[in-house]
């Protein structure tokens, strides 16, 4: 039997070991997104109404395919850790850890194809 007192039982990380560091990364990828998102607008707007020359060309710029990388990754991992948020509030048992990896498949996928285009127009 362990004399634990209260203050001892509460200190860490909590009951899932991981809720800290989850919040943080939520809030710098948000902060990210505050900064990223009206760049990518800009960025992008400058580029619309253009032929398709004229695109891959400004997007051949190192400026413009960064903006719209980071902003695709950043968003995605926001995204992703948004549902996962949301699949364990409401979600249990063996539906929830399916449902946490089918989304994370689907964001880190769409991603990974949203940057593979990007560099596409790059290079």
């Amino acid at each position: 039997m362990a004399y634990l007192t209260d203050r001892k039982r509460a200190v860490g990380l909590g009951s899932a070991k991981s809720g800290t560091a989850h919040f943080w990364a939520m809030k710098v990828s948000s902060v990210a997104l505050l900064v990223l998102v009206p760049l990518f607008v800009f960025t992008f707007g400058a580029a619309l109404g253009g032929t398709y020359e004229e695109i891959l060309a400004y997007y051949a710029r190192p400026f413009p395919a960064i903006v719209a990388a980071l902003t695709l990754a950043v968003g995605f991992k926001h995204f992703n850790d948004g549902v996962q948020t949301m699949i364990e509030d409401y979600v249990h048992g063996m539906a929830q850890k399916i449902s946490i990896i089918v989304m994370t498949c689907i964001s880190y996928g769409a991603a990974a194809l949203g940057v593979f285009a990007i560099v596409r127009m790059a290079l």
